[in-house]
């Protein structure tokens, strides 16, 4: 079947026979074998009246440039209007006959059919040709349309929203009671309806409003269902909009295949397809081309479908490539809002010959068909399955927050039934020397019951009891004082604690307390040698001294003495100078200590700056990823702030719709009255034999059109 798209605006008589006679010149020459010769001199006058139809534009211009040409343009004019009126008559002809005979011309003409309607379809004939392309002239939905008014629709209130923003400057739709909008919200209303699921969206009420202009409101439902049904109109229109995807990537294909530096263009500047190319596929290039070109489009539509769409927007991307690639983001926007729909007003014809010059594989589009179809299966899997393993992580993270909740009960019970045993134990506690000082009070009062008797004992003993009474307050003053005591303690303690290293570092001071110990106890050692060694000396000394007296009385001996004493002095020395050296050794050692305290004190300071280099490279990371999510967001802005500009552009470029719209509706209520004057000396003509009324009624009709053409311009 062939492909969907949207319809376009109504073309005035004038300017709908005009397009099919400046249609491009190639004539159907495979199917000259099947034309009678009559069928065959009708298509070479229309050939010929064609040339002499540009010819006559060209001198139109020459007179608007050159006062000089005046005279001989205004002659080509009034001849070229003769020859326009004889080339109407054939058309009317040619189509009328078409018409009579649609079931032959589809079967055996189908090639000089499809080249005609490229040409374009006369004005008066699109209503019964396009109800024929579509098969909608007998369609049983036809005779529920007045039932489905007296119905009341979900989507009412969204259809009366929006059928004032359809045509707003047409004069058939202008108007909040106009009989355009009336007739427009019962054909949307009804469909609704019939498609619940599809029901009423945006964009379906521009070719509701085309179909409107050309026939009645029952005749254009019946069209609009067959376009929904048979033309990929009602996928495109579902709430999920999956064939406009499909539309966006095979046109995304078609461009990256035949403009290459173009499409690399876009995707530099981040222009998506889907910013320039949805209202195309949506509205059929409605909002985007007057209604003379449109419709021209539209006729092609109705005949080959969806295909015309992605000739037309491919050709008007060729025809402005040069111009796109020097142009940014907003500038192409802009481009496309304001340059594009106005560059083939004149000349529609070669808008459609540049679209029949574009490459298009049907064969190639099924399978991209194909391909995005399976593409969009495998997304749809991983959703469900991201959907499925998210379901699974919440009951996971619901399960871990109860058990972690039955962690922390049972663990608060646990320490509630730790301090109720405390408790209990102090409670006994308490109980017990109760107990006992019960006893003793019960053996108190028992010696007092028995010591009644005597009043002495009984002032003894109260006096003793007072002793007892201040001894114990004096105690209990103590104790408190030392509980005082013991409590600063343990706070003292607990700062301590807190302030001292942690256990590698209690390990290492404890290694380092053992080998101060050895030395230590070395030290000790070798200082308990020397004193021995003094107290040797020492004695010696003594003795020598105690036996002094008697050496006194030989020389010899005094010699002798003296010789012993300076022995004795030398040994002093010596053990003095060894007891320094071993305090040199001992202060040795203690450098050597505090040297290795030192050594370790930098291995510990070392081991505290790799700790703080690893975190600072954490920290580093952390600030590398941070700064990541910041331009990640700010690419989200970008992108949001991209969307918004797409948002005002199309509502920019409805408006500037909205405005053509009205034109066209005004030249639309033009040709009404024209055709009403028409049909009246019509009616007339019917009833009168007069060849000079016949030509004088022929001259009145010239100059109504020629009015209405100077009117439009």
């Amino acid at each position: 079947m062939s492909l969907p798209t949207m319809a376009s605006p109504t073309l005035s008589p004038d300017s709908s026979s005009q397009e099919a006679l400046s249609a491009p010149t190639c004539s159907p020459t495979s199917d000259s074998e099947n034309l009678s010769p009559d069928e065959l001199e009708l298509l070479a006058k229309l050939e010929e009246q064609n040339r002499l139809l540009e010819a006559d534009s060209k001198s139109m211009r020459s007179m608007n440039g050159s006062r000089r040409n005046s005279g001989s343009s205004l002659v080509s004019s009034s001849s070229a209007s003769s020859n326009l009126s004889h080339l109407e008559e054939d058309t009317w002809i040619l189509w009328g006959r078409i018409a009579n005979e649609w079931e032959e011309w589809r079967r055996r003409k189908e090639k000089l059919l499809k080249e005609l309607i490229r040409k374009g379809i006369p004005h008066h004939f699109r209503a019964i040709v396009w109800q024929l392309l579509c098969s909608a002239t007998d369609m049983p939905v036809k005779n529920q349309y007045s039932e489905l008014l007296k119905m009341s629709s979900p989507c009412e209130k969204l259809i009366r929203r929006d059928i004032a923003r359809t045509y707003p400057e047409h004069e058939f739709f202008k108007g909040q009671d106009s009989l355009g909008q009336e007739v427009l919200f019962n054909v949307m209303k009804a469909y609704s309806l019939v498609d619940r699921e599809v029901g009423y969206c945006q964009g379906s009420a521009f070719i509701v409003g085309l179909l409107l202009m050309q026939m009645p409101e029952e005749e254009a439902f019946c069209v609009f269902v067959r376009l929904m049904q048979e033309y990929r109109l009602r996928e495109l229109f579902k709430p999920s909009m999956a064939e406009l995807g499909l539309c966006i990537y095979q046109f995304e294909y078609m461009l990256q295949e035949q403009l290459p530096d173009l499409n690399t263009h876009f995707r530099s500047q981040s222009f998506h397809t889907s910013m320039y190319a949805s209202s195309w596929f949506l509205t059929l290039f409605l909002t985007t081309f007057p209604l003379p070109v449109a419709t021209r489009v539209f006729d092609i539509f109705m005949y080959e479908g969806l295909e015309i769409v992605f000739r037309v927007g491919l050709a008007l991307l060729q025809v402005n490539q040069m111009e796109l690639m020097q142009l940014d983001m907003e500038g192409m926007s802009q481009y496309f809002q304001r340059v594009i729909p106005h560059q083939f007003d004149s000349c529609p014809d070669k808008l459609i010959l540049k679209a029949y010059q574009v490459k298009y594989n049907p064969k190639k589009m099924k399978r991209l068909e194909k391909e995005y179809a399976a593409m969009k299966s495998k997304e749809m899997e991983e959703q469900i399955e991201i959907k499925r393993l998210r379901t699974e992580n919440r009951l996971l993270k619901q399960r871990i927050e109860t058990l972690e909740k039955g962690q922390v009960t049972r663990a608060q019970e646990a320490e509630e039934n730790y301090v109720i045993k405390r408790e209990l134990a102090v409670v006994r506690q308490q109980c017990s020397s109760a107990a006992e000082d019960l006893q003793k009070a019960q053996c108190t009062i028992r010696q007092l019951q028995e010591q009644q008797d005597n009043p002495r004992l009984t002032e003894d003993f109260v006096a003793h009891l007072e002793t007892e009474l201040e001894q114990s307050r004096l105690r209990e003053t103590e104790t408190l004082g030392a509980l005082r005591e013991m409590q600063d303690k343990v706070l003292d303690m607990e700062k301590r604690n807190s302030s001292l290293p942690d256990e590698n570092n209690v390990a290492q001071l404890q290694e380092e307390l053992k080998a101060l110990k050895v030395r230590e106890s070395e030290a000790v050692a070798t200082a308990r040698e020397l004193k021995l060694q003094l107290q040797e000396l020492s004695d010696t000394w003594q003795a020598h001294l105690s036996r002094g007296g008697r050496w006194k009385e030989s020389p010899r001996k005094l010699v002798l003495g003296e010789l012993q004493d300076e022995l004795m002095s030398v040994r002093l020395r010596e053990a003095q100078a060894l007891a320094e050296g071993r305090e040199l050794r001992q202060r040795v050692v203690e450098l050597e200590t505090q040297d290795h305290i030192h050594r370790n004190l930098l291995n510990r300071v070392e081991a505290e700056r790799a700790a703080l280099q690893e975190k600072l490279q954490y920290l580093a990371a952390q600030n590398k990823g941070l700064q990541t999510q910041l331009s990640e967001s700010r690419r989200k802005q970008a992108e949001a702030e991209c969307k918004s500009k797409e948002e005002v552009m199309a509502v920019r470029l409805r408006e500037a719709d909205s405005m053509a719209a009205v034109a066209e509706m005004r030249q639309r209520i033009a040709e009404l009255e024209i055709q009403r004057e028409e049909g009246r000396i019509q009616g007339q003509l019917n009833h009168s034999d007069s060849s000079q009324y016949i030509r004088e009624l022929k001259d009145q009709i010239e100059e109504l059109k020629a009015e209405v053409s100077a009117g439009g311009a």
